[in-house]
């Protein structure tokens, strides 16, 4: 059992109820801790922040006596290590557990420190090379990392939420999949519910900076004893320095550093959160129903049969052809393709009165990923770095102090 739980604060239920023009919520006394919103006409009643929550606990009272009626009563997201105790249930309340999303953690308490764990779950090469990735990051670029938790101005919150956002759209346009994050309402109620529990310390932005520009993002909730990895993201432009291991470096060394037990990846499952992680868990889906009414008994029967089949479908990767598709479906644009090729210098010379120097800026954009490529390749930091354009060419020459790269944009 957990205390503090962040998704069952007032401040993220009463906003979640706002966001999603709810009017009313509900208690009842045999499940403690948890309110619940009706989305129907139907007898069924939902936890409150539904399946935007990274982990929900509660607990059912010993000797409730309760007027079940024909209600059902579904819970998202309860992680099976938060061990809720459901023996002590009042009588006819009946109970179906829905395994659903795969989730990992770290425990931090069995590890002495950063290093130790380190050690013991990565072997010597891989340690090196996280470490040569770290340090080329920071060779070739002036890096800083904030953890914004306790208090945050509301402009500098707003900059990063928005870099936050744009990062979000551009990883997953690359990836061509939809991601439900960035759904309008879902991430309006999140810009709103992230600032509030940061002043109550149940929410942080990390933040990691080239100069003073974000380019890796994660967004993370606390309860007493937890950290919630809940969203993250980098630039892809910085994929060549693994931005994404270094982010993950950064954060899990501030985390050995606090008084946290757990660093919970959350549910879902990717590559890097069984490498890291050291316990894979399931989040599981809560059906309480009363088991002498048969409405009650045939609707916790049928959910029970949807969550069943969408699992299902998860472990048949169909979900991930779903998203593909509907990101395929909702584009409203084709994005114009630009392709980069890389010249051989020799067999393109060139004149220095044809070339004009150039600065990355947004117009440019497209010309980040194989500078930084450049940079990362030759161990060069990027103010020793410069840009040329070839005139009445679509070409450009990035000039180092030892190497040149010149590439046509096509």
């Amino acid at each position: 059992m957990i205390h503090n739980n962040p998704f069952t604060s007032y401040s993220f239920t009463n906003l979640w109820l706002k966001q999603f023009n709810l009017n009313k919520s509900y208690a009842f006394g045999f499940i403690k801790q948890l309110s619940f919103y009706k989305p129907s006409a139907l007898p069924i009643y939902i936890n409150l922040g539904r399946n935007l929550t990274k982990g929900i606990s509660y607990q059912i009272a010993k000797s409730t006596v309760a007027d079940l009626k024909s209600n059902a009563y579904l819970i998202y997201d309860v992680p099976k290590y938060f061990n809720i105790n459901t023996t002590e249930a009042p009588k006819n309340l009946g109970l179906k557990k829905i395994p659903q999303y795969p989730g990992f953690l770290i425990t931090l308490k069995n590890y002495s420190n950063f290093n130790a764990y380190l050690n013991k779950t990565f072997s010597k090469s891989s340690n090196q090379k996280l470490n040569r990735y770290r340090n080329r990051l920071e060779r070739c670029f002036n890096i800083k990392e904030k953890m914004l938790i306790g208090t945050i101005d509301k402009t500098e919150y707003d900059f990063i939420f928005n870099h936050f956002k744009t990062l979000l759209i551009k990883r997953f346009e690359d990836k061509q999949i939809t991601n439900n994050n960035l759904n309008p309402e879902e991430w309006r109620f999140y810009q709103d519910v992230v600032y509030p529990l940061i002043l109550e310390n149940k929410a942080a932005l990390h933040v990691i900076y080239n100069e003073d520009t974000p380019i890796s993002v994660r967004l993370l909730y606390f309860s007493d004893t937890i950290i919630f990895d809940a969203i993250t993201v980098f630039d892809i432009d910085y994929a060549k320095f693994h931005l994404g291991k270094i982010s993950i470096m950064k954060m899990l060394e501030w985390s050995f550093n606090s008084p946290y037990e757990v660093f919970d990846f959350s549910k879902g499952y990717f590559d890097y959160k069984e490498s890291w992680s050291d316990l894979k868990y399931d989040f599981e889906y809560h059906i309480y129903y009363n088991t002498k009414s048969l409405t009650a008994t045939l609707l916790a029967n049928a959910l029970a049969v949807v969550f069943k089949t969408k699992q299902y479908l998860r472990d048949k990767n169909i979900n991930e052809k779903v998203h593909k598709l509907t990101f395929a479906l909702n584009k409203k644009s084709k994005k114009t393709q630009i392709n980069i090729e890389e010249l051989n210098i020799e067999e393109h010379p060139y004149e220095q009165e044809m070339l004009r120097e150039v600065k990355l800026d947004q117009q440019l954009a497209f010309l980040n990923k194989p500078v930084f490529d450049f940079l990362f390749l030759n161990s060069m930091h990027f103010n020793d770095l410069k840009i040329y354009k070839l005139h009445s060419k679509n070409q450009y020459l990035i000039k180092g102090t030892n190497k040149s790269q010149l590439l046509a944009v096509k």
